[in-house]
């Protein structure tokens, strides 16, 4: 992100924002990758593989295996640890201090074990965070709209598209399945997100 683009954003109120989970708020593709080598014995993918957001369209994994550690992930069924994108829990418990609950809105089916998570790994009460789960990522924009949420942080590029069809800014958080060309402001790390937040 350029100081242009940086600088029109700056001032985010906390009380508009809203974040997606999965490769936002949780490393959820190292797990993948962790499942994948202590269930399936496949140690032959990094992280930078994942150049897609359909891993099918960019893994060199038997489609079946890729769908049954995607239903580990979902159901919990996994004994390795998800680990929190690393600055997660420190700008969350920040943002938590001027907006509380804070909402978070996946495409998974059900929010799952994930308030446990929070509460445990990055240390945010489960009665400080509000989990929405769409079951699709198409759902997403009407959760935000009834709510007034203006601005939502997602790693799925599709996704931003939708938003921004909706009338809701998307910052997308840079990964390596999302770098291909788009017109939307990006962040790196949750550092750099922090910077463009209206803290009182």
């Amino acid at each position: 992100m350029n100081q242009i683009e940086m600088n029109q954003l700056k001032q985010i109120d906390p009380a508009s924002l809203a974040f997606d989970i999965d490769g936002v708020v949780a490393d959820i593709m190292t797990l993948f990758i962790d499942i994948a080598r202590i269930r399936f014995d496949i140690d032959h993918i990094g992280y930078n593989d994942v150049t897609r957001y359909n891993l099918e369209e960019c893994l060199d994994i038997d489609p079946n295996i890729i769908n049954m550690v995607i239903d580990d992930i979902l159901t919990g069924n996994y004994a390795v640890s998800l680990k929190p994108v690393l600055g997660a829990g420190e700008v969350l418990t920040r943002i938590n201090q001027q907006q509380s609950p804070v909402l978070f809105v996946t495409a998974r089916p059900s929010q799952g074990s994930l308030l446990s998570w929070m509460e445990e790994t990055l240390l945010l009460p489960a009665a400080c965070a509000k989990i929405i789960a769409t079951g699709s990522f198409e759902a997403k924009a009407d959760e935000l709209k009834q709510r007034d949420i203006s601005v939502f942080v997602d790693d799925r590029l599709e996704t931003c598209f939708d938003l921004a069809q909706a009338g809701i800014t998307p910052i997308l958080f840079k990964q390596p399945w999302n770098r291909e060309k788009h017109p939307f402001m990006e962040v790196g790390s949750w550092q750099e997100l922090e910077s463009l937040i209206e803290f009182k």
